[in-house]
């Protein structure tokens, strides 16, 4: 593995998002000096925090898997999810998803076997069950295959492939396994009811790719999602960078917030000192660089031109809980599928300037407080619940919109979608105090107006997206989701220990894969 070369005593750390601070906490625990420094006032980055009259939101990310992986970071200073101040407690949510559709099916995803099996029959008769029971064991051998030789993994060349006997053995087993087909197809070889095929697919949106183009590899993705778990920490997801925070300045880390990175000044291609916009100047003798891929040239890193996934439009408010309790779906996360489905992916992945508004809309409805009682809001006229509500869109390459003219509008007409759904008083009740478009992602240097980076093509997965040691430089190193392994909460943390190892130069121990809940990890039943 190719590690920076020379004194790497002080690092710097540009983006206090889950993969800076995952390198800051690898880096400080191997004995670098680290500074960590965020343009926002708290850190997160990508799990984003909005703040409203009298109550907080999540404003990024809100589905967690492998919580372990923050643990693992934490323990790099020798702290413990429980050691924390405060304590960060993860839920397990139980269901994962629930999921409705066009013909008023429901269906709840378990990680439970025994329970997501009997759900399955209920819905989808006995032969479905036996389908999932089958497709649950192959997207198992995915993962398996995938996870130590390919996601936690630095690549020097795409020839690292064949050169380690450790990942020709899995290359083989990917292979054998139809992992280099399409996601699609080879799930509806397992499951012929097509809404519960979709529960295994519609994760292919996080790769930015269409279920019947998508990799069959990604079925690492609905692994995670389905089988292994989705969890909440409490106080909500801002909380684990919270965490995270606290254990690095409590290990000894300095981290500057309100802090806003504008040049990088490099002497024979190593980066020698940080300017920041209030004229401070932050020596370095390595650097870890998480800026998005929209915006990480003008800090000295050439990329090549790359393929966006898909954006989102996301609203965050409140709703009175007397109203959102005569909803048709009482979960913390409810997708809310229109009939239609290609066409769906059609419109909001299709290529430069072919992209459109989903015709049959298909949501993510989040209701935090439904899991976390702490999160209700008491005001004088009652009781009300932070909801956001988010509906894929093509990003500003695909289709470029006047989303500052078009974003009120078309939240207007998603609400009238959701109250023809049953969701009674959805267009009248919900408040919006913030509202996110491709606009907002472009204007923070994301690329093509997306906050779900570069579409995993086979161009631009693996060791084919632009990696995490550029050429560039001798000392930069790159963190993110644009980069290994790629989009998500489990690989951006995996990417930002990817990028220490590529400073100090050896691996970090290997991840205990024994489950660890008890005093960690706190189940929730809904």
């Amino acid at each position: 593995m190719k590690a920076v070369a020379g004194q790497t005593d002080r690092v710097v750390v540009v983006g206090a998002g889950l993969s800076g601070l995952a390198a800051a906490l690898y880096l400080t625990g191997a004995g670098r000096k680290v500074t960590l420094l965020e343009r926002a006032d708290h850190p997160g980055g990508r799990v984003g925090l909005h703040r409203g009259p009298d109550y907080e939101i999540d404003s990024g990310a809100t589905v967690l898997t492998l919580p372990e992986l923050i643990t693992d970071a934490l323990a790099a200073v020798g702290q413990t999810p429980q050691s924390c101040t405060p304590p960060l407690r993860i839920h397990q949510l139980a269901p994962s998803y629930h999921a409705r559709f066009a013909d008023g099916a429901t269906i709840r995803v378990f990680a439970d076997p025994e329970t997501m099996a009997e759900e399955v029959t209920r819905v989808c008769g006995p032969q479905q069950a036996r389908g999932y029971r089958r497709l649950r064991a192959w997207l198992a051998q995915i993962y398996e295959a995938e996870f130590g030789e390919f996601m936690d993994t630095n690549f020097d060349s795409p020839l690292d492939m064949v050169r380690k006997p450790e990942k020709r053995r899995a290359l083989a087993a990917l292979v054998r396994l139809g992992g280099f087909g399409r996601l699609g197809p080879r799930v509806n070889r397992f499951l012929r009811d097509e809404r519960l095929a979709r529960l295994f697919t519609f994760q292919a949106l996080y790769a930015g790719m269409p279920p019947t183009e998508a990799l069959a590899v990604y079925g690492a993705i609905p692994h995670m999602d389905t089988s292994l778990g989705v969890y909440f920490p409490e106080g909500g997801m801002r909380a684990i960078a919270a965490a995270m925070a606290g254990a690095f300045t409590g290990a000894g880390g300095t981290l500057a917030l309100n802090t806003e990175v504008t040049a990088i000044d490099y002497a024979r291609k190593r980066a020698r000192r940080v300017r920041t916009a209030d004229g401070r100047v932050f020596d370095c003798d390595a650097l870890v660089l998480t800026a998005d891929l929209g915006s990480i040239e003008r800090f000295g890193v050439r990329r090549r031109r790359l393929r966006a996934a898909p954006s989102a439009v996301v609203a965050h408010g409140t709703v009175p809980a007397e109203v959102a309790a005569a909803w048709p779906v009482q979960a913390h996360h409810t997708i809310d599928f229109g009939a239609a489905w290609d066409q769906t992916f059609v419109e909001i992945a299709a290529r430069r300037g072919r992209g459109a508004l989903m015709g049959d809309p298909s949501l993510l409805l989040t209701r935090p407080a439904l899991t976390d009682s702490t999160l209700y809001i008491d005001r004088p006229d009652g009781r009300h619940e932070p909801f956001s509500l988010l509906a894929p869109c093509p990003n500003l390459d695909s289709a470029p919109l006047d989303w500052d003219r078009l974003g009120p509008c078309y939240l207007r007409e998603l609400l009238e979608v959701l109250e023809s759904r049953g969701y009674t008083g959805i267009a009248e009740h919900f408040t919006v105090d913030h509202l996110d478009t491709p606009n907002t992602w472009r204007e923070q240097g994301m690329l093509a107006g997306t906050p779900f980076s570069a579409a995993h093509l086979f161009r631009q997965t693996g060791p084919f997206r632009p990696r995490n040691f550029p050429r560039s430089s001798d000392n930069v190193v790159i963190a993110g989701c644009g980069t290994t392994p790629g989009v998500g909460v489990p690989t951006t943390l995996l990417s930002g220990k990817l990028a220490a190892t590529r400073i100090t130069g050896a691996p970090s121990p290997a991840r205990d894969e024994t489950p660890r809940t008890t005093g960690i990890v706190f189940p929730a039943n809904h």
